[in-house]
């Protein structure tokens, strides 16, 4: 099997890519950096700026699935500009593969997106599955409507889509983790607003592992790749200061401060999804990291 990734190079395609290679599949990637640009017998780079709707025909030759990971980082502050870069990013670069799949001959067959569980809205009551239609009111909600609309259109060429909507990926190589964290090792861990917003998390093993999964076993549809176990913020910050051995006893950081120091980002931190893993469960996936704690000391130990 030959797979072409998009963002390879980043936090969760670094570990994907691995994860694959292992596996003995072989992968093409797009860059928009030409310095980047590898050719070995089993992972080979190609070039595309997707702004300019530039791309490198021969990526597809002989790939038999594509898995969408690129995408501006929404952990920058939102200026107005910046905004438009998380928007663009991730639409024009669909669009571009769009485009290739319909004017390129390829025997490519499946498309598996990267997507958010930012599009729930914002609740501590409701236990959102995949059949939830409601979308949340804000800029995040409606960069993934677009985002996942983009990417269905991939389905009018005959080609199965899977769309994977994402909580928060724990890793200790960076993202949402490692900036939690920083606070917590100063001896300044504390919960954030009123801290019962609930989070829905998963370990990046699982999560490449699920992306294999979904590929391997040819799924489509929408899937919520997040652990069965989502936990509140102040949980989340209490059990990452337990691993680490460091003290938590200060007050929680209120949300007008949030909003001084990260402006309108701060909605990252203080929404709430309690977010159901049932389907990628009832499809036959096995997590490995179910608990909280396990996953924490796997990643910052």
């Amino acid at each position: 099997m030959k797979v072409l990734i998009t963002g390879a190079t980043g936090l969760v395609g670094t570990e994907l890519v691995s994860l694959l290679l292992k596996n003995g599949i072989h992968i093409n990637y797009l860059t928009t950096s030409k310095s980047k640009i590898q050719k070995e017998q089993d992972y080979k780079g190609y070039y595309w700026n997707p702004e300019s709707g530039i791309i490198d025909k021969d990526c597809i030759d002989e790939v038999d699935a594509i898995i969408h990971l690129a995408g501006a980082s929404v952990s920058e502050r939102w200026t107005d500009e910046y905004k438009q870069e998380i928007l663009e990013s991730r639409i024009l670069s669909t669009n571009v593969l769009y485009s290739l799949l319909k004017h390129t001959n390829h025997q490519v067959k499946h498309f598996i997106s990267a997507s958010g569980t930012g599009i729930y809205p914002d609740s501590t009551d409701t236990v959102y599955s995949e059949t939830n239609t409601a979308i949340d009111d804000s800029f995040l909600g409606r960069v993934v409507e677009k985002w996942e609309a983009a990417a269905d259109k991939i389905a009018t060429l005959g080609i199965k889509v899977a769309k994977m909507r994402t909580g928060i990926v724990l890793s200790g190589k960076g993202g949402a983790l490692t900036e939690m964290a920083k606070p917590v090792k100063l001896g300044a861990g504390s919960g954030l607003g009123s801290g019962k917003q609930i989070q829905s998390w998963i370990h990046i093993h699982d999560l490449v592992s699920m992306y294999k999964y979904v590929l391997q076993n040819k799924l489509e549809g929408v899937y919520n790749a997040v652990a069965p176990h989502p936990v509140t913020n102040n949980e989340l910050m209490k059990t990452i200061a337990k691993v680490l051995d460091r003290p938590y006893f200060m007050p929680n950081v209120p949300k007008f401060m949030l909003q001084l120091i990260l402006g309108e980002m701060h909605i990252i931190l203080l929404s709430s999804q309690n977010v159901s893993a049932k389907k990628i469960i009832g499809k036959g996936f096995q997590f490995e990291y179910l608990s909280l704690e396990k996953a924490l000391r796997k990643e910052l130990k």
